[in-house]
């Protein structure tokens, strides 16, 4: 049923990294949204992200215009810590 949410971000944002092979999406159900966390090479991250966070700004606005029945709502999360995160746990 989601698939077509995650097939318009990665429509989206493949064309826009320098890594496509280390690009992937994760979906997380909470109670009130499907949420994508975007997992991007650390390079990618500020480009996705754009000047002033205006890249980002613009997928998700079409992202979270596009009406699917039946769906809970769309939400993207930068998920670019997830790995760093682990490393700090380990040094710890």
């Amino acid at each position: 049923m989601n698939e077509p949410i995650e097939s318009l971000i990665r429509t989206m944002v493949t064309p826009l990294v320098d890594h496509p092979d280390d690009f992937q999406i994760e979906r997380h159900e909470t109670e009130d949204f499907m949420e994508y966390h975007l997992i991007l090479h650390p390079d990618d991250v500020g480009r996705i992200i754009g000047k002033k966070g205006r890249v980002i700004r613009a997928i998700r606005t079409i992202v979270y215009s596009v009406k699917v029945r039946d769906m809970k709502r769309p939400r993207i999360v930068i998920a670019d810590d997830l790995n760093q995160d682990d490393d700090d746990n380990e040094e710890a």
